[in-house]
Formats: C-alpha cells, structure tokens, sequence
C-alpha cells in the first residue's frame, strides 16, 4: 500500500497548481451531494460563525478543502525550490526577520486555512535553522510513513501530538528554533493533550492550551500565518502577523485569546477554512462542557 499511495502521491505532485485545482473542483462539488453528515456540519459551524451559509458558499468550502487534499502531495513531493515559487505575494515577513535578527525562537501558529502545508515549507525554505512542524499520526500506517518521508526533508522535522513531541517543540524553540502549531486542533487528553473549554464564535470548544504555553516561553516570538489559495490556480499569498492579544498564563484567559485570534482569521479567509472538522466535538477524557454533566453531554 505504501507503494501505491507514494506514486500516487507523486503523480498528483507533477500536475500543474491550475489543473490540480480544477480536478479539485470536481471532487468538491461531488463530496458537497454526496457527504450528506460533513455538509450538515459545514452548513452548522459557518452558521455558528456567523457568516450565513448558503448552498453556493458551502460547496466552495467543499471545494477548497478538496483542493487542500490534492496540495499535500505537491508539499511532500515537490522540490522545496519549486514550491517557492508558487508564493506570488509575501505580507508580513518582517515579523520573521526582527524575530531572526534578535535570536529569539519561532512559534508559528496557523488555523486550518488555505494550504498550510505549502506555506509551512515556504517558510522552513527561508529559514537558517530546522522547522518542527507539530502533527497528528494518521492511523493507516502506510500513509504516516508517506507523510514523514515528505515532511522530514531539508529543513523540515515532525513531532507528535503527546507528551514527548511536546518535549521536542520546547527544545527546538529553546535552542532558537522554528515550530509550527495547528491551535484549533481538538486535543486528545487521552493522548496527554491539555485543554480547556473557551468560546469559539459563541459556543464552548475544547481548546488546545499548548499554543499559549509556547508563546509564553522566554525568548519564543509568537506569529500568526496563513497561506492563501488565490484563485484560479495562481499561486498563494502568505500572510504573517503577531498573536493579537496579552497572555496572562491562566489557561482559560490564554484559550479565548488563542481562539479570538483564529476567529480573526476565519473571518479574513471563510471560505478556506476547515469547516468540516468537528471542532466543538468533547474528546474522549474531556469534562464536561461548562453548565452540562456527563449525562447531559
């Protein structure tokens, strides 16, 4: 299987970004009439959100997030040189090099927006120093294997989502490194992920708490990026700001900070988010969401 997935992986890699994003298209727009529980959810969240979803709008998240799929190959599989050259528009670098300039360590945060993989090996390429880029193992076996062969290359380093790949982000980050985080990622406590519950766009989510631990280790700069898809296949534009927000170091005060931030995000990018994703699902070993009990859940 590990075979089959690697030259299909490497197929999809070779395609040109426009033709890549049209059979995209076609697989979004299928995945729209046919998942009838994922366009429920997707349909559910962006109401949640606030941004008044109609059939068109959704489908488009269905097609975007299509187009996300097809663009790990070209992450994994592509020269590093090669992806460069697919980020047209830079906003925002000049938080990196201060950051550079001073010595301090990278925290970089991004939501799951637009192509997050590309524009991680976009930065890692301009790096002096390894990026870690923090990650859940899938379960099939031959796909993780895959997925560290294209990520563990040049500058690029993986850790778990667990204790011991929270271990490898501090040490990277103390030594002045580079480190990626996904904040709105549901965290596992079964796994050793720590969380809170803090409002996401009005309702109760379980919130990583790694990301503002992170941010508060001395030394560390903490960023906000995002790779934008620009339309019609013409490339991305990565955009970088600072975490907008003091952190206090209380847990709960630092999640709606963390979530404020990504919502900022969201609402720049809607349409590129990962709507999909049950982002308000409670993790096995979480408690309960605030004013509710077990049996309530």
């Amino acid at each position: 299987m590990q075979t089959l997935i690697t030259l299909l992986f490497k197929f999809f890699a070779a395609l040109p970004l426009p033709l890549l994003h049209r059979l995209a298209g076609f697989l979004g727009w299928a995945a729209y009439h046919t998942q009838r529980k994922d366009r429920a959810r997707v349909f559910e969240n962006m109401a949640q959100a606030g941004l008044n979803p109609d059939e068109q709008s959704v489908k488009t998240v269905f097609q975007e997030t299509a187009k996300g799929a097809l663009e790990l190959p070209v992450a994994f599989f592509r020269r590093p040189e090669a992806i460069e050259t697919l980020f047209t528009e830079i906003h925002g670098w000049q938080h990196i090099q201060t950051a550079l300039d001073g010595g301090e360590g990278l925290l970089l945060i991004t939501p799951h927006i637009g192509s997050y993989d590309l524009a991680g090996r976009y930065i890692s390429q301009q790096l002096p120093f390894p990026l870690t880029a923090m990650y859940k193992p899938p379960k099939i076996k031959a796909f993780d294997t895959v997925m560290q062969m294209g990520r563990v290359r040049g500058k690029g380093k993986t850790a778990p989502t667990n204790m011991q790949g929270v271990k490898q982000v501090m040490k990277a980050l103390r030594a002045g490194e580079a480190t990626i985080v996904l904040p709105d990622h549901v965290p596992a406590p079964e796994e050793g992920g720590d969380g809170v519950w803090a409002d996401f766009f009005g309702k109760p989510a379980y919130t990583m708490t790694l990301a503002s631990k992170l941010a508060q280790v001395k030394g560390v700069k903490a960023l906000f990026f995002v790779g934008e898809r620009l339309p019609d296949g013409k490339g991305f534009a990565l955009h970088i700001e600072p975490l907008q927000g003091g952190l206090s170091g209380d847990k709960e005060h630092d999640a709606r900070v963390m979530n404020r931030n990504v919502e900022h995000w969201i609402r720049r990018f809607p349409q590129q988010y990962l709507f999909m994703y049950n982002r308000y699902k409670r993790p096995a070993g979480a408690p309960p969401r605030p004013g509710m009990t077990d049996e309530d859940d």
